[in-house]
């Protein structure tokens, strides 16, 4: 796993976090508020949760850091860049810096494990010898070496969460966010998804995960952000999924 992705002992910054959010506000046309006044500051190299009833902003939170959408009022920063100021044809470049894992995987349906993987690669770009040698070590990553030309319908829901994680690891990204990563998994299936997110931290990628299980977030006993109506109303470290008094 060493050699596949790029070991980070220091922060790509040694002052800047490689997330941030500074008075970040998030109002839609139809004059819903998603986010008011998120301030957050996320270190290269954590593995933090992001928590919240539905509707609480946590989707626009992510749209917000890969410029899928930009806020309303405030600053956001991510690996080092400054969204709002970014031009378009920059948005490529900072979306390959950042992973992403959905619960739904969004796998192409009709395109092999290898095929799926491989995909990320050529729409970037990369050389074909490249991506012959990439695939496969990001296949032996995540355990599906043996699956490589199975279409996404011979798997599991783990197995296709797998790939997914592999895909989204293609060019070595600075931050990996898992978006419900675990929300069509059963327990057992759950916790292998999440080892394999640890093993992916340890090596200096810095993961955000939004979920809803408060078993895993318990478990884990990481850093948590929590929203609710659109408010930052809790911030912390080795924290369980709700307040604890």
């Amino acid at each position: 796993m060493t050699s596949l992705l790029r070991r980070r002992t220091k922060p790509e910054s040694a002052d800047a976090p490689v997330i941030s959010m500074v008075d970040v506000g998030m109002t839609y046309p139809n004059g819903k508020v998603a986010l008011a006044d998120v301030n957050v500051a996320i270190p290269a190299g954590a593995f933090v949760f992001l928590v919240g009833p539905s509707g609480a902003g946590k989707s626009t939170f992510i749209r917000l850091l890969i410029r899928e959408q930009l806020p309303t009022h405030g600053n956001v920063r991510v690996a080092g860049r400054d969204l709002l100021r970014m031009r378009r044809g920059q948005v490529p470049g900072l979306r390959r810096r950042i992973g992403i894992v959905f619960q739904d995987f969004r796998l192409l349906p009709s395109k092999t494990v290898w095929e799926n993987v491989a995909f990320a690669l050529e729409v970037t770009g990369v050389p074909g010898i490249q991506i012959r040698r990439r695939v496969p070590q990001l296949l032996n990553l995540v355990g599906l070496h043996e699956h490589a030309h199975h279409l996404p319908t011979q798997l599991s829901g783990g197995e296709q969460q797998r790939v997914a994680i592999a895909r989204a690891l293609v060019h070595d990204p600075a931050i990996l966010i898992a978006d419900e990563p675990t929300g069509n998994l059963d327990p057992v299936t759950s916790w292998e998804i999440i080892q394999l997110l640890i093993q992916i931290n340890q090596l200096g990628t810095t993961v955000l995960m939004a979920t809803h299980n408060q078993e895993i977030v318990n478990a884990m006993r990481r850093r948590v952000l929590a929203l609710e109506g659109g408010h930052l109303v809790r911030d912390e470290g080795t924290a369980s999924y709700e307040r604890e008094y």
